[in-house]
């Protein structure tokens, strides 16, 4: 006779580990709608949405946020060509050095931040390179390509070999095949991994600050508003702003993929 009881336990554990997580998110977001005259204090006294129409006023926060925009989207561009290419000379073939190279390509996000950085800014300089938009677009190029190499290599161990050898024996050259019988079978792969990629560099900020030079990206001009009090509310609508639209492609990532395991011709 099982016991219930252990079950139980687990999911209350378990639950508990989540809100233990999200605690601080959901204080975030309920200061986010506090009042005015009460913004530090507990409970929260009112609601209000003041504070959104006045960070969508401040030109430094859209400043900050296109940028962010425009780095993420390069990064994911460069991180999902990259990322590709590396998975397809890799997926198949067996050559000496194959696990070390392996090895490498999950290094830049296995460090830690500030070495990645640091290693990063090294490099820049000893090439004269200022950093700027430019070194912020590599620096996460570089570890956005990880979670796209991993998503597309997983998928292309998944599509069946013959298949692709039945395209060329029928008549088809290698764009064809790959158009109709590769790319759909990783469509949902490089879209999962492309958001996942963006998601990641949109709110990245411990490479982005030996990167950045000048430049101030919207996780750089939050670090920055936490020696200014008085922007508490503001701050905490932009974090919410940030938390959501980060979220939005990892769900779409994860519903992408949550059923990834029906790729056509793989004998199903």
């Amino acid at each position: 006779m099982h016991s219930k009881r252990a079950p139980l336990l687990l999911k209350l554990s378990a639950w508990a580990g989540v809100l233990f997580l999200h605690f601080p998110l959901i204080i975030i977001a309920v200061y986010a709608f506090n009042t005015e005259d009460a913004a530090f204090s507990f409970p929260p006294q009112g609601f209000t949405l003041r504070w959104f129409r006045l960070a969508a006023e401040r030109q430094d926060i859209l400043q900050s946020v296109g940028l962010s925009l425009k780095i993420a989207a390069m990064a994911t561009l460069l991180a999902l060509v990259l990322g590709t290419l590396a998975a397809a000379a890799l997926y198949r073939r067996d050559f000496a050095g194959k696990n070390s190279i392996m090895l490498m390509f999950m290094l830049p996000i296995a460090l830690p931040g500030i070495i990645t950085g640091l290693s990063l800014l090294s490099a820049f300089r000893s090439v004269d390179l200022e950093p700027g938009m430019l070194t912020i677009v590599i620096g996460h190029a570089t570890f956005c390509m990880v979670i796209v190499f991993n998503n597309v290599i997983a998928r292309f161990r998944r599509i069946s070999y013959p298949l692709i050898e039945a395209s060329m024996d029928l008549g088809a050259d290698g764009w064809q095949t790959f158009r109709y019988i590769i790319l759909p079978n990783l469509a949902t792969a490089l879209l999962a991994g492309g958001m996942l990629a963006f998601a990641l560099s949109f709110d990245e900020i411990i490479v982005t600050t030996f990167t950045a030079g000048h430049e101030r990206t919207l996780p750089i001009w939050l670090l920055n508003q936490l020696g200014r009090p008085r922007d508490v509310p503001i701050t905490n609508v932009v974090a919410l702003c940030v938390m959501l639209l980060t979220m939005l492609p990892i769900l779409g990532a994860w519903y992408l993929t949550k059923d990834s395991t029906d790729v056509a011709g793989d004998g199903k």
